[in-house]
């Protein structure tokens, strides 16, 4: 009786003894596994068990992403997307702003253009950064896809006779409910500043001078002088032309599989050419397979 309930009890394998481990596409026996991959206690292995945060050694890397299999829906980096339609957007009309084409019909002819670039396909990559699960992305991407969408459709109404013309805004003159637009750009923009200091230098090299040139042309409309329009005006190219620099870093980055233009972030290994900029799976969030943010 005692040998019957022996046999009885070990009638279904018991993982860490010899069996191999099950959804994996190689068969790797349990008691193969690293020693900080098994619970204190226990011979079987932990599903969510991953490496240390020390222990990167290709070799561990492998062994885990042999042992994993995840079905997912990655996606591009959507700031490449968001930071091109941006900067071609910003570009246009602060140049125009800082007087350096143009007159004050230009608008009626730019607004089509910053509709669908900066409005349009900036908002969309605001909301995909969502499924990358970059809130810095999203907010900024979010907001100033909007903020282009306004603009263009309050020009759009302009151009077809809807809108008032003598109450458009104008250089030069006061237009203190326009001024409004900017300031809640200008506070929003310095937060996200702030916050992309926390991952790297470029990012937040472009919200910078976009938030001051924010405020510099709120600064103009609300008291109808000239100059802080001229000054947000450079300052948005100049926020325009880092946007440029930063989303081909990602593009690169993303098509050679390695750093070619560094982002300047903390970390020294991302900003070495040649260097692969982070490792495909992210085990701190517990969730392998899974890269959180851009």
């Amino acid at each position: 009786m005692r040998d019957r309930r022996r046999s009885e009890g070990r009638a279904s394998p018991v993982p860490g003894e010899g069996t191999p481990m099950a959804g994996t596409g190689h068969d790797v026996p349990a008691h193969d596994m690293p020693a900080h991959d098994m619970p204190a206690g226990r011979g079987a292995p932990a599903a969510s068990a991953a490496p240390r945060s020390g222990a990167a050694e290709p070799e561990m890397h492998a062994l885990w992403e042999d042992r994993t299999r995840i079905s997912l829906q990655p996606i591009a980096a959507p700031s490449i997307l968001g930071l091109f339609g941006f900067a071609g957007a910003t570009m246009m009309v602060g140049a125009w702003q800082a007087n350096w084409y143009g007159s004050a019909l230009t608008p009626l002819v730019l607004f089509p253009f910053v509709i669908m670039f900066g409005g349009l396909a900036q908002f969309l990559a605001g909301m995909w950064s969502y499924r990358a699960r970059d809130g810095l992305a999203t907010a900024m991407h979010g907001m100033w896809g909007a903020f282009w969408l306004g603009w263009g459709l309050l020009f759009m109404l302009v151009a077809i006779g809807v809108y008032p013309l003598a109450l458009s805004p104008r250089i030069g003159v006061v237009n203190q409910s326009f001024a409004f637009w900017f300031i809640p750009l200008c506070v929003i923009t310095g937060l996200g500043a702030l916050s992309a200091m926390g991952r790297n230098l470029a990012m937040s090299a472009v919200l910078w001078p976009l938030a001051a040139g924010a405020g510099f042309t709120a600064a103009g409309f609300w008291a109808g002088s000239t100059w802080p329009l001229r000054v947000g005006g450079w300052l948005f190219v100049i926020s325009a032309g880092i946007a440029v620099y930063t989303a081909a870093a990602m593009m690169m980055e993303n098509t050679y599989g390695r750093t070619i233009l560094p982002l300047f972030a903390f970390r020294k290994n991302q900003n070495i050419p040649g260097r692969r900029a982070s490792r495909p799976l992210e085990y701190r969030y517990g969730e392998p397979g899974v890269k959180i943010g851009q």
